[in-house]
């Protein structure tokens, strides 16, 4: 079986695909850069297109550029005419410009390949390259097209890319994330939903000695609120909500006429997020003449189990026969599998190479667990059904 020889032909590529990796985690593509994004688009366009995708590069004068890549060969895909398998990806990452002269990609003595940006997930966007690249060399046949969006803005809350992705989402059979597993290779068969939200409060400025009773504290209507909105956690539930910003006043002798608040919502499921952002929309005045505004910052829905079991079951199935023992659990973190998710897509999130510390001093990816992973993929895409 094609399974028996996947891991094995993956392993010869190992120095072209760290390369390959090393090439992508040195071009620096924080979020905010969108002339590097932009390059960084045009240099996926010229590798995936190398491979046989064809590819289009999005234009987006809001952020940096998108990519779009299909593969239909009709000599490697059995039917190119129905619904494609739709993979995910980001390029942009949490790192500023310069962030490689401190953390240089570096392979260590345990086999642990670092640099900034490297495990979510520039190492992604090289698994899909060479996944497609193995299926012609060795000769394989793929049951339906793919497609792959890469987006330029993930990790700054995807706002100019959601309507793309829930598009390609609606037009394909699945949804393959790559982004970064749980610890030990861990498959994300759930994620919490995010919320951003910003309650403002109005109140009226006084001089705090001479007659404070003319006053109305907008900091003290926001401590009843904030006190109000920590209520709302239900950690049964896994429901959490915090207050993590909190802004106000101008003088220390004057009654302060504004205060603000930053509120972070996450929860397992719509109904805890409804639950939640009718309650925030619903805050009510506790001193007599203060004013609430609410802003609702947007977020990402649920990655709920139910959207993503099937594909799972099967995804363990096919693990085995490259030789990985899959397991599931879930995150509280979002990702741009929360929406294709709530669109009732199967989605399965995760699928990265393993390794640890995303965004942090310590990001790495483990080298030898990329052939592995490629293979994982490699039979993703010739046995999932949806």
């Amino acid at each position: 079986m094609y399974s028996e020889r996947l891991v094995g032909f993956y392993q010869t590529k190992r120095e072209e695909i760290l390369a390959t990796i090393r090439l992508l985690v040195e071009n620096e593509t924080p979020s905010d850069d969108k002339a590097r994004l932009d390059a960084f688009a045009e240099l996926l366009a010229k590798r995936y297109t190398k491979v046989g995708f064809h590819v289009d590069v999005i234009p987006n004068p809001d952020a940096g550029n998108h990519l779009r890549a299909v593969f239909a060969n009709p000599a490697y895909v059995a039917d190119p005419t129905i619904k494609p398998a739709l993979i995910l990806c980001h390029f942009d990452t949490v790192w500023p410009v310069g962030s490689l002269a401190t953390h240089p990609y570096r392979i260590d003595e345990q086999g642990w390949a670092y640099g900034p940006g490297i495990f979510d997930m520039q190492s992604s966007l090289a698994l899909v390259e060479y996944v497609i690249a193995g299926v012609q060399e060795m000769g394989l046949r793929l049951p339906r097209p793919v497609v792959l969006l890469a987006t330029s803005d993930e990790e700054t809350g995807s706002h100019t890319s959601q309507r793309l992705i829930e598009y390609e989402a609606r037009q394909s059979a699945y949804v393959l994330v790559m982004e970064s597993p749980l610890p030990g290779g861990v498959i994300k068969t759930a994620r919490k939903g995010t919320g951003h939200f910003e309650v403002e409060i109005t109140g009226r400025a006084a001089h705090a000695g001479v007659e404070p009773e003319k006053g109305i504290s907008a900091i003290q209507e926001l401590a009843h609120q904030i006190l109000a909105l920590h209520k709302l956690t239900d950690m049964q539930a896994g429901t959490t909500v915090n207050v993590g910003v909190v802004s106000g006043g101008t003088r220390s002798n004057v009654v302060a006429p504004h205060a603000k608040a930053i509120i972070d919502v996450r929860a397992w499921t719509a109904g805890e997020m409804d639950r939640v952002r009718h309650a925030i929309r619903g805050l009510t005045p506790v001193l007599a003449g203060a004013k609430i505004t609410t802003h609702d910052g947007g977020g990402r829905p649920p990655l709920e189990r139910k959207v993503t079991a099937e594909l799972f079951h099967q995804a363990q199935t096919i693990g085995a026969k490259v030789g990985l023992d899959l397991k599931e659990g879930a995150t509280g973190g979002g990702s741009d599998g929360n929406l294709t998710g709530a669109l009732g897509i199967p989605t399965l999130d995760g699928l990265g190479v393993p390794g640890h510390g995303a965004h942090a001093d310590h990001e790495h990816i483990e080298v030898d667990q990329i052939a592995g992973r490629l293979a994982l993929l490699t039979g993703l895409l010739m046995e999932l059904r949806a």
